[in-house]
């Protein structure tokens, strides 16, 4: 798939999660095709045992069912999902992860899979900003958080 080749070049060195599913919503979907080394950092899992999972090994005790159903929902429509989800690492720590999540399709229109950028959050202290978004700041290793390729594709904001 050369829309894969692409997002794997691209995604190599970028700073946050970036993970490629195949279509499959319902269960044992979806399958993880590609994630890049950012996200197996995210996620405390060796790089070569996420490839063939599904996301799903990610969830634990307070993960909220209500935000994976507006998720499956989304997907299952073909739309963008962006949210906060409660996720557990390899080691069993839990985070708070922000996905934008989007369908990719081929140049008929049918969706061939989907990409997932994600980065973890902290809940801000003092005031928040408006906004569902205004809760939560990014954590950030150091330097950009985004590349110009990501900004420009508004990965993180709002639609």
């Amino acid at each position: 798939m050369m829309v894969l080749d692409l997002i794997r070049a691209l995604a190599e060195d970028a700073p946050v999660g970036i993970v490629v599913t195949d279509v499959a919503i319902d269960l044992p979907g979806p399958i993880i095709r590609y994630a890049n080394p950012a996200f197996a950092r995210l996620v405390g899992r060796e790089f070569g045992k996420i490839v063939g999972q599904s996301p799903r090994f990610m969830q634990g005790k307070e993960t909220r069912q209500e935000t994976l159903d507006i998720f499956r929902r989304a997907l299952a429509a073909g739309e963008r999902f962006h949210g906060y989800v409660t996720n557990y690492r390899g080691d069993g720590t839990k985070y708070r992860a922000e996905i934008d999540c989007r369908p990719l399709r081929n140049s008929s229109g049918r969706i061939e899979s989907f990409v997932a950028f994600e980065r973890e959050v902290i809940r801000r202290l003092g005031r928040p900003a408006s906004g569902v978004a205004g809760r939560y700041e990014p954590v950030i290793a150091g330097g950009d958080p985004l590349t110009g390729a990501l900004r420009a594709l508004s990965v993180f904001e709002e639609s």
